[in-house]
């Protein structure tokens, strides 16, 4: 029994292992255009999780930073799925600096890869930031 229950043991500590380094992977991109930069890093990309969470920087030395990220954000993955956040919690509209933490629902089964697409007022076009998980 003692056996067993070390053998169980092991393969979760090898699994959250192993789900630390996969998080650890999907680093920072950055995105810079018409004066303002974007740093996204995705955080708890982990089968299990009750949210997916996206590190969200936003800055610039020129304008105020007014974006609506749950309005302005999608979440896409390889099979052509769409997710709209569910929260933000972080710094309001206005200002030359921003970050917060952009939520969705985690998408299951986890996909090869995923896209968060973000609309920035003015823009002509959404920034993009993709992420290989498989």
């Amino acid at each position: 029994m003692r056996t067993r229950l070390t053998i169980f043991v092991s393969g979760i500590i090898v699994t959250l292992l192993a789900a630390g380094a996969f998080a650890a992977e999907l680093g920072t991109q950055k995105s810079a255009d018409r004066g303002v930069t974007m740093a996204i890093t995705p955080q708890n990309l982990v089968a299990g999780a009750k949210s997916w969470n996206f590190k969200v920087v936003l800055d610039t030395h020129s304008g105020e930073l007014n974006d609506d990220l749950v309005k302005t954000a999608t979440l896409l993955d390889d099979k052509g799925g769409r997710l709209a956040p569910v929260k933000w919690e972080g710094a309001g509209p206005g200002g030359h600096h921003r970050e917060g933490t952009l939520q969705f629902d985690p998408v299951t089964p986890t996909p090869s890869a995923i896209e968060l697409r973000v609309q920035r007022p003015g823009e002509p076009a959404p920034r993009s930031f993709r992420w290989q998980l498989k």
